[in-house]
């Protein structure tokens, strides 16, 4: 599943005031709320050259927990292992002692105190990556806070929804990691209003949630309105301005409108060409290349390229996965123009970066750049490399918390590969395994997943099992109908689809019926003259005189079925660089 990367956000721009725990230098004045982006936590593995092996431990008595001066010394002591690097699990032993102790005299007025212990515990389970366990402990700390007794209360109920919805987004439930961030805004508007920089600062990180979502209408709205506080409160043309700007160029472009994108990009480099950002308008530069390269402008996003390439060379290295991520994007553009040899040669310049990568780097940003490669080797029919390419990305992004909907898409973009090459059954398992790891994110009413479920049918046809087969089209037809309408060409292909299965099986009069209505949608859109529903027409007129002699009706046979499915799927394929091919 292609994955969306928002914009940095400036390292100078102005912090929230909230009330989580700072566990990496122990102060808990004036934090930024956590950006709705994954997290890298920090391993837990006990071999971690930073991590102090000890076994020393503290015991303290139950009932000691009754004195009241006991949950700040926990709660230091806590601070203190995290920063030390010391053991992590004696650090949470210490921060679920005191928020225990804290929980006895919380009625007394040490809510606040509380809540700080639960948000602490819950950077340290998220940390060892027990991001379920950390889950109860945030709405625990929500729901202790009464915001009536004031701002403070009110920023600390906003604080421990944040992190909540940080924590989601990490466990890949973008639609609650959303909800969360949205209340947040809702307690920190009422608490601050509504043009507060503070909250400027929040909307963008709730836009960044609803890209990941692609939520567009929404995210757009919201950079609207960060873009008003900019300019309410003077802050034209500042580097905070600019990030904003090139926030609302990616949900333009995302939308199609690429001339608004293009326009608001122009402004954000021209700001920071101002500023003496260097990096930045080299970033920059790259991204208007995207966007020349959608209107097919493919000179200007060749230069774009180049000059953004020059300058992360320089600055950052010829190792740097930003240099690798330009030349996946010029291998794409060559392969665009018809430059096949330059395109292949670009690919194995970024595969040699990703072999080698610098180090700290990400394995989900490698796996993310092979995934791109692996999408233009199967554009140049080299489906077995592509195939490889694909499954050194799963394998990178196995034991990382939070990607399962990406892997999702990697299992997808395989099965569509195994069933060009003829790998019928595993091209099944593969689609089957992604659908069950979108059903389990949450992703079941996307129209990915209908567009998976139909493509898993087609691979079942291939298998000879068409009750199943039939299962899968009308679950797809189903959701498709929810998230695209019944007129949308996606659904249409899946109705094509059902309409052979239903015909194989039988059910004559059902296939008649969604191929007239196919028809009726195809000639309003494309008129009755247009090839592309003369299939629709044949196959009509074909049942229609069948059912005129019921009793020497001939049904469809199912290698004709599979034959025409085949040859839909790999025409679609070729022409198609995306990989999911589906009847249109």
């Amino acid at each position: 599943m292609p994955s969306l990367i928002s914009v940095k956000t400036p390292p100078n721009t102005t912090p929230l005031n909230i009330l989580i725990p700072a566990i990496q230098n122990g102060s808990t004045n004036n934090l930024r709320s956590p950006s709705p982006l994954r997290k890298r936590f920090p391993s837990p593995s006990p071999s971690n050259s930073r991590a102090k092996r000890t076994s020393e431990k503290v015991t303290i008595d139950e009932s000691s927990l009754d004195n009241p001066d006991l949950g700040p010394f926990l709660l230091k002591l806590a601070r203190e292992t995290i920063s030390s690097g010391d053991n992590p699990n004696k650090a949470l032993d210490y921060a679920i002692r005191a928020s225990k102790s804290f929980e006895r005299f919380s009625g007394s007025g040490q809510e606040l105190e509380l809540v700080m212990s639960l948000h602490m515990l819950a950077a340290i389970y998220c940390s060892l990556g027990r991001f379920e366990e950390a889950v109860p402990v945030l709405e625990r700390s929500i729901e202790v806070v009464d915001i009536g007794k004031g701002s403070d209360r009110a920023l600390a109920k906003f604080s421990g929804y944040m992190q909540l919805g940080d924590t989601c987004s990490s466990m890949g439930l973008l639609d609650r990691s959303v909800w969360c961030y949205e209340s947040g805004l809702e307690i920190q508007i009422e608490a601050l209003g509504d043009s507060d920089p503070r909250v400027a600062e929040t909307c963008r990180y709730l836009a960044e949630a609803h890209i990941q979502a692609m939520q567009f209408d929404e995210a757009e709205n919201l950079c609207k309105k960060i873009l008003e506080i900019h300019r309410e409160h003077g802050h034209s043309a500042s580097l905070e301005e600019a990030a904003d700007r090139r926030l609302m160029a990616l949900v333009y472009e995302a939308k199609g409108d690429y001339e608004s994108a293009l326009e608001h990009l122009v402004l954000a480099s021209m700001v920071m060409i101002a500023n003496g950002q260097e990096n930045e308008v080299a970033s920059i530069d790259v991204s208007i290349g995207n966007i020349y390269m959608s209107l097919c402008r493919f000179d200007e996003a060749i230069f774009s390229y180049q000059k953004g390439l020059t300058v992360f060379k320089a600055t950052r290295g010829e190792d740097h996965l930003s240099v690798a991520s330009i030349f996946i994007r010029l291998a794409d553009i060559y392969y665009r123009i018809g430059k096949l040899r330059e395109s292949k040669s670009y690919c194995e310049n970024a595969l040699r970066v990703y072999a080698k990568p610098a180090p700290a780097t990400a394995p989900e940003e490698i796996a993310n750049g092979l995934t791109e490669i692996s999408a233009i080797y199967e554009a140049l029919n080299e489906h077995e490399e592509a195939l490889k390419l694909l499954q050194k990305a799963m394998k990178l992004l196995e034991d990382t918390p939070g990607y399962h909907s990406t892997i999702a898409g990697i299992e997808a973009q395989m099965g569509v590969m195994l069933y060009v090459v003829g790998r019928y059954g595993e091209a099944r398992s593969s689609f089957e395994s992604a659908v069950v790891k979108l059903r389990a994110s949450g992703e079941s009413k996307s129209a990915f997943f209908g567009i998976v479920l139909n493509q898993m049918g087609l691979a079942c046809l291939q298998l000879y099992r068409i009750n199943e087969a039939t299962e899968l089209f009308e679950e797809a037809r189903g959701v498709l109908e929810q998230e695209c309408g019944s007129c949308h060409l996606d659904t249409l292909g899946v109705y094509s689809n059902l309409a052979a299965t239903y015909d194989a099986l039988g059910r004559v009069e059902d296939a008649i019926e969604i191929l007239e209505y196919i028809l009726k949608v195809r000639e309003e859109k494309l008129g009755t003259a247009n090839p592309d529903i003369d299939d629709e027409k044949k196959r009509l007129a074909e049942l229609l005189k069948e059912t005129g002699r019921a009793r020497n009706r001939k049904g469809k046979s199912l290698e004709n079925l599979l034959d025409s499915n085949s040859y839909r799927v790999k025409k679609e394929v070729t022409k198609r660089r995306s990989g999911f091919s589906f009847r249109t």
